[in-house]
């Protein structure tokens, strides 16, 4: 089996002081009188390009829209097209990572 849905040994709700992070982002728990890193102050880095999106007629043919994430644009023959990554079931029995660029029409922006 590829995919485990079940929970995590040691689980992901830990925090600080097991209050689940207080609600606080990852990029901003610093310890107490610690210098924040320039990059989560958001100084001196390219914001990241990638985002979120739902992709259709996915390479495994099942008609469900598959959850991506988009990487890159580029216009090809007049037309946009997407990079894209989303997880498809390629066999019966497991899931596999799929890169490919995609028509804009079959791209849909989450959230």
């Amino acid at each position: 089996m590829l995919c485990m849905a079940g929970g995590m040994a040691g689980g992901m709700g830990g925090g600080w002081n097991s209050r689940r992070g207080s609600g606080i982002p990852l990029e901003q728990r610093v310890r107490v009188g610690a210098e924040q890193p320039a990059r989560a102050r958001g100084e001196g880095a390219e914001r990241c390009p990638a985002r979120h999106c739902w992709v259709a007629d996915a390479i495994d043919s099942r008609s469900v829209r598959r959850p991506g994430l988009l990487v890159e644009w580029r216009r090809q023959d007049g037309r946009w097209q997407g990079r894209v990554v989303y997880a498809a079931q390629l066999r019966a029995d497991g899931w596999a990572l799929v890169e490919e660029w995609v028509p804009s029409e079959l791209l849909t922006v989450a959230g």
